[in-house]
């Protein structure tokens, strides 16, 4: 990448999930790092989420989950960007997920699973590394 071309992010609430608190606060935190970040806002299906993800041309989707969704609506995410020869976009997930579930959601694409209490830092760091 090159280096005066910003980091572009699309933080995404999927499904009915109405709880966006946290996704603000890691999209605040990804623009104070100098990132280019796009929210969907809430209730987004996985469809509306690549779609946008395509026309705004980021480098990373990151997924929000607090409902418990996550297994359902993360993996077509993933799946859907490979269809759409978008395989080169970087998919994060984070929220209230359960340590079981990560293995799983990684092995359909998910590329990391931040859960509660992990740093900004270490969100950013983990996106400038891989992105």
């Amino acid at each position: 990448m090159k280096k005066d071309k910003r980091i572009r992010v699309l933080i995404a609430k999927a499904g009915l999930d109405g709880h966006d608190r946290g996704a603000k606060v890691i999209a605040q935190a990804l623009r104070d790092a100098g990132m280019e970040v796009i929210y969907t806002g809430l209730r987004q299906t996985p469809e509306q989420i690549v779609e946008a993800a395509i026309q705004e041309d980021v480098q990373v989707v990151g997924l929000s989950s607090l409902s418990g969704a996550h297994m359902h609506l993360f993996p077509p995410v993933a799946q859907l960007l490979r269809e759409q020869g978008a395989s080169d976009i970087m998919v994060i997930g984070g929220g209230v997920i359960p340590a079981e579930d990560i293995p799983y959601l990684k092995e359909t694409g998910i590329s990391e699973v931040f859960t509660p209490g992990t740093s900004t830092e270490d969100i950013v760091r983990y996106i400038r590394e891989r992105a």
